[in-house]
């Protein structure tokens, strides 16, 4: 195979710097010790990893993510956000407050058992006084 040029792998990186970066981070790799995917030929890492390029042994996509991974120092991670709960018992300045928004009727405890006394079902009260 002759010698490759960026005219070789430029319809694989359409953008010239992207090429060399990427070019660049596989012959470090190459250099590392990780294995070649073409024939070396007596080429040096950065006309080989062309070379990788040219012939879609490497996939440029995923030796620019490597390349960004490798550059990372802090690694985000996607937590899921904490959920808001409302408060049960809200303060007396949110019952009545300022905004107005939330309102709240107050029962006492006579109103509420005499309510519940108008849900007993009828055949309940027709047996007991037979």
């Amino acid at each position: 195979m002759a010698r490759v040029t960026v005219e070789d792998c430029i319809d694989k990186v359409e953008n010239r710097f992207e090429l060399v970066l990427v070019a660049s981070h596989r012959a470090r790799m190459i250099s590392s010790g990780q294995q070649i995917t073409v024939e070396r030929d007596n080429d040096k890492n950065p006309v080989v990893a062309l070379r990788e390029i040219a012939d879609s042994t490497q996939a440029p996509e995923d030796l620019m993510e490597d390349l960004i991974h490798s550059l990372q120092k802090h690694v985000e991670v996607d937590e899921p956000e904490a959920e808001v709960v409302p408060a049960l018992n809200p303060s007396a300045a949110d019952v009545g407050g300022a905004d107005g928004d939330i309102q709240f009727d107050r029962m006492t405890e006579e109103d509420l058992l005499r309510g519940l006394e108008g849900l007993v079902p009828p055949a309940a009260t027709d047996d007991e006084g037979e």
